[in-house]
């Protein structure tokens, strides 16, 4: 048990960390053993990884000696942040300067960071297209992090930047089909034509754990995955087939979409937009024939309908 190589694992009870915890329990061999971070070990979901073999440790991302703590012996970690949280660009840079000077000053030989692109590299901040948000961002959970990378590299953090997408669980969760006036079950995501890259958000973790048990060989390399690509007409039909009644797509415009005024709107108003109007270049680095490699158990939305299609609500 000693000769285990430990995992630190940010957000260890919530969607991204908690499937690398799964995928490591999971290995029978053996090699790699778990810290679970938490805020709160006292939690039904803590307590739950505790049982099923977890070392459970509490640390917080705006708690720079709680990192230290939770990183030391450790050989890697995973580090995420939730922007959603807070939804706050500056925030989620906070976080993630504390994790990479945390994992710096502890010596992890590999660490993963659940990042994102930067959309000003295609959309500049004084482009009109779509508006400028928090002062200097057009998509700021996804800029934000793209600017945290830089934050690894300045401190020779050994680091795989894992480029994330849009989770298939998103639409059992207020992104999926509302019913219009008439009954019918709708789906507006404003995606035009354009194909959607989206993952089952257990696949970002085992895909990690692909990655870690590679070793050194991803090590200062940029990872972009995704399960599968399919347009707004596609995942409807999925949805279809999983709620046993049509959906129909019918997308809004971005514009409209950024007008539906829930809270973050016009940051998901951007987001799609970005996905829309870069679907080639944001599907294209997307090679789901790697991503099989790391994670031989990728599902596609079907196989992920199979399983969750009863969480979609239809109400």
């Amino acid at each position: 048990m000693s000769q285990q190589k430990i995992i630190a694992v940010v957000g260890a009870t919530g969607s991204q960390g908690g499937g690398l915890v799964e995928a490591i329990l999971a290995d029978p061999s053996g090699e790699y053993a778990v810290r679970a971070l938490t805020r709160d070990t006292t939690s039904p979901r803590a307590q739950e990884l505790v049982k099923l073999g977890a070392e459970v440790v509490q640390a917080d991302n705006y708690d720079a000696g709680s990192l230290e703590r939770a990183f030391t012996g450790a050989y890697g970690a995973f580090l995420v942040t939730d922007f959603w949280a807070h939804m706050s660009a500056e925030r989620e840079l906070e976080e993630a300067a504390d994790l990479a000077g945390a994992a710096k000053r502890t010596g992890l030989r590999h660490v993963i960071w659940s990042t994102l692109e930067d959309t000003r590299d295609h959309i500049p901040v004084d482009d009109d297209r779509m508006p400028t948000l928090q002062g200097r961002y057009k998509v700021p959970h996804f800029d934000a992090k793209a600017e945290a990378d830089g934050l690894f590299r300045a401190a020779g953090v050994p680091t795989t930047f894992l480029r994330t997408t849009f989770y298939w669980e998103n639409l059992a969760n207020g992104w999926g089909a509302t019913r219009d006036a008439d009954g019918v079950l709708t789906l507006s995501l404003p995606m035009g034509g354009s194909r959607l890259a989206g993952i089952a958000v257990a696949d970002i973790g085992r895909t990690a754990y692909g990655i870690f048990r590679a070793g050194d060989e991803y090590v200062g390399r940029t990872v972009h995955i995704a399960g599968e690509h399919l347009t707004g007409e596609q995942i409807a039909a999925g949805l279809s087939r999983a709620v046993g009644e049509p959906v129909v797509y019918r997308p809004l415009s971005h514009d409209a979409y950024r007008g539906l005024g829930f809270p973050g709107a016009d940051e998901a108003g951007n987001m799609l937009q970005y996905y829309t109007e870069f679907a080639d270049y944001f599907t294209g680095v997307r090679d789901l024939a790697e991503v099989r490699r790391l994670n031989p158990g990728l599902q596609t939305f079907d196989e992920w309908l199979a399983a969750n299609g009863h969480t979609i609500p239809t109400a």
